[in-house]
C-alpha cells in the first residue's frame, strides 16, 4: 500500500516539477518577448544649433538640412519646444533628470571641465530609470555636467557641485586613475566622451570613467587670431585632435548600434553632439560646401550629413521600426559663431523668433525638436504644444509602465500622448531659464519674465543692460511672437496670475503633482527668484 501511494506521490511531484519548470520558461519567453517590443531610444542633442538652421524649420534658410527634414517628415515636428535653460549645462541636467536646472546649486551660467559633478549620487537619472527596466544604456560625445576626477598631491576633492567658482585644480587630476564619479555611476553601462564643451580643457577622451590616455602637452588656440574655432588653453593627450571629435563621436555611435541591434535587450543611447558650438571645425569634404562661405553653415551641414549616416545604420541593421530617434538641440544659437556672415548671407539663425543662447527670449531657448517612431508616429505630423526638454524622463517612464516616486523627475511631463495621439499630455506652463538665471513662465500665448535687470541684456548679450527694463514684462506670443510689445500694464491680473504660478512652483520644489519637495539649494544671494520667496 505505502509503495503505491508513494509511486503517485512521485508521479505528482513530478507533474508538478514539469509545470512550474515549464511555466517558468513560457514566463521567461514572454519576459524577453516584452523586453524586445520596448523600442530602443535616441536622443541626440545638438550644441547651440538655432532653429532656424534647421532648413525645416525656416523656408527662408540657406543652410539646407535634408537628413533632419526627412526625419522631421517621417515623425513628429514640434513647432513649440523649449529647452529649460539658454545655455547647455542646466538643459542637460534637465533632460538626464526631468528636474528644473535652477532647483541645483547652479542658479546661472555652466560647468567646467573641472568642476565637481552637478548631478548628486541620490538622484535618478533616465539612464537608470532605463537601466532598471531591462536597456542597455551609453552616453557618447559631450558631458558637461561635471565630473568628480581623481585628485593626487591632496588636493580638495568635492562629492558634487555646490559653487560656480569651486573648481579643480588641473595640475592635481590624476588622469591615470578612474573618476570617482562619473556618467558610469549614474546608470550608463557604456560611456565615451569629453569633460565639457569642445572649447574647455582637459582635452581628453574620457572611455566608461577613465581617460584613454594621459594628458602630456598643453594646447591653446586664441580667440583673436581665431575668433570662431578657438579654445582655452589647457591639458591635451595625443590621441585629441579637436577636428575629429564629432566623427569620433558619431562612429562610437554607429558601432554601438551595430553591437546592441536585435539584441534580447533593448538600448538607449544619449548623443549630445559637441558642436556646432564653438571651435567651429568642419573638415573635408563638407569644408567650404556651404552656398553662403560660412564655416558655420559647413559645420552644420556636417552634422546633417552624419545624422544622416546614424539613421542609415538603424535601417540596415532592421531596427529603425523599433527605434525612437529624437533630435534637438540644448539652446539656441551662440552669436560667437560669425553671425555678422550669417546675417550679410540673409540666414536668420533663430528664424523669426527675437534673441540669441543666453536670452530669454524665444531664440534662446525655442529649439528644434523632431521624434520619429515609425509605426506609432504618423508621417509628418506636426505639433504646436508647448514641450520642455525635461519631459524626456517622463515619456520614458511612460513608456516603461514606471510611477515616479515623489523625489524623482519633478518637472517633467510625458509627451507620449503628444506622439500617439492617446491620452492628454498635462503640462500647463513651462519655466524658462537665461544665462544669468533670470526667470519667465509661459502659460498658454502668454509669457512673462520676472526682474529682467538682475540678468544680461534681452538680445543674449554678455553685458549688463544698458538701459532699465520694466520688473515684469509680458508678451502675447500669439499677436507679438517677437516679443516688442510689453503688454504688462494693460493686462495686470494675468501679470499676477502667472508670477503666482511661478513662485508657487519655484517654491513647492516641483511643478508636477506631487508631495513638496526641497530645492537643492537656495541659501546665500539668488536675486533672480527673491520675488519668489517674498511672503
Amino acid at each position: 500500500m505505502k509503495s503505491i501511494l508513494t509511486q503517485i506521490f512521485q508521479i505528482r511531484f513530478l507533474l508538478l516539477t514539469v509545470l512550474l519548470i515549464t511555466t517558468n520558461c513560457a514566463s521567461s519567453q514572454t519576459s524577453k518577448k516584452e523586453d524586445q517590443k520596448k523600442p530602443n531610444i535616441i536622443y541626440i542633442l545638438a550644441d547651440d544649433l538655432g532653429i532656424g538652421d534647421v532648413s525645416l524649420y525656416n523656408e527662408k534658410s540657406k543652410i539646407q538640412t535634408p537628413n533632419l527634414d526627412k526625419m522631421g517628415k517621417e515623425g513628429m515636428q514640434f513647432t513649440d519646444a523649449h529647452t529649460s535653460s539658454a545655455v547647455c549645462t542646466p538643459t542637460r541636467y534637465g533632460i538626464l533628470t526631468g528636474r528644473y536646472n535652477w532647483r541645483t546649486p547652479l542658479k546661472e551660467f555652466v560647468t567646467w571641465g573641472n568642476s565637481p559633478s552637478l548631478i548628486q549620487k541620490n538622484r535618478l537619472t533616465v539612464a537608470q530609470l532605463l537601466k532598471d527596466n531591462g536597456y542597455k544604456t551609453a552616453s557618447i560625445g559631450k558631458w558637461h555636467l561635471g565630473l568628480n576626477w581623481t585628485m593626487k598631491n591632496d588636493s580638495p576633492e568635492f562629492d558634487h557641485f555646490s559653487d560656480k567658482s569651486e573648481r579643480l585644480n588641473f595640475k592635481n587630476i590624476d588622469y591615470s586613475k578612474p573618476l570617482k564619479f562619473g556618467p558610469n555611476d549614474m546608470g550608463f553601462d557604456y560611456s565615451y566622451m569629453i569633460s565639457a564643451s569642445l572649447n574647455m580643457p582637459p582635452f581628453v577622451y574620457i572611455e566608461n570613467n577613465k581617460a584613454t590616455m594621459i594628458p602630456t602637452k598643453i594646447t591653446e588656440r586664441s580667440r583673436k587670431k581665431y575668433p570662431f574655432s578657438s579654445w582655452i588653453k589647457g591639458d591635451v593627450a595625443d590621441d585629441f585632435k579637436h577636428e575629429e571629435v564629432l566623427p569620433n563621436v558619431v562612429n562610437k555611435s554607429i558601432s554601438f548600434i551595430k553591437e546592441n541591434a536585435n539584441k534580447e535587450k533593448p538600448f538607449f543611447m544619449y548623443i549630445p553632439l559637441p558642436s556646432p558650438h564653438n571651435p567651429v571645425l568642419p573638415i573635408a569634404p563638407w569644408k567650404g560646401q556651404s552656398e553662403i562661405g560660412s564655416p558655420y553653415a559647413d559645420f552644420v551641414i556636417m552634422i546633417d550629413d552624419l545624422m544622416g549616416t546614424i539613421f542609415k545604420t538603424l535601417k540596415e541593421q532592421g531596427i529603425d521600426e523599433n527605434t525612437i530617434v529624437i533630435f534637438t538641440s540644448d539652446n539656441g544659437y551662440a552669436t560667437t559663431n560669425d553671425l555678422k556672415t550669417l546675417k550679410q548671407q540673409k540666414h536668420s539663425p533663430s528664424y523669426i523668433y527675437s534673441g540669441y543662447k543666453g536670452s530669454f527670449l524665444e531664440g534662446g531657448h525655442r529649439v528644434p525638436f523632431l521624434v520619429k517612431w515609425p509605426g506609432k508616429i504618423k508621417p509628418n505630423s506636426v505639433s504646436d504644444a508647448t514641450i520642455c526638454t525635461t519631459d524626456f524622463m517622463a515619456t520614458c517612464a511612460d513608456i516603461i509602465n514606471y510611477d515616479f516616486k515623489d523625489n524623482e523627475a519633478e518637472d517633467s511631463y510625458s509627451m507620449l500622448p503628444l506622439l500617439t495621439n492617446e491620452g492628454d499630455y498635462l503640462r500647463d506652463a513651462t519655466i524658462h531659464h537665461d544665462k544669468y538665471g533670470v526667470f519667465a513662465i509661459r502659460k498658454g500665448d502668454w509669457k512673462l519674465i520676472v526682474s529682467p535687470n538682475s540678468g544680461i541684456s534681452a538680445s543674449g548679450e554678455t553685458k549688463k543692460h544698458k538701459d532699465i527694463l520694466a520688473d515684469e514684462i509680458l508678451y502675447n506670443l500669439k499677436t507679438d511672437i517677437k516679443e516688442r510689445n510689453n503688454v504688462a500694464g494693460q493686462f495686470p491680473e494675468k501679470v499676477k496670475e502667472l508670477k503666482e504660478l511661478l513662485s508657487q512652483q519655484i517654491r513647492n520644489g516641483r511643478s508636477t503633482p506631487g508631495k513638496k519637495q526641497d530645492n537643492d539649494a537656495i541659501t546665500g544671494e539668488w536675486p533672480q527668484a527673491n520675488f519668489a520667496f517674498k511672503k
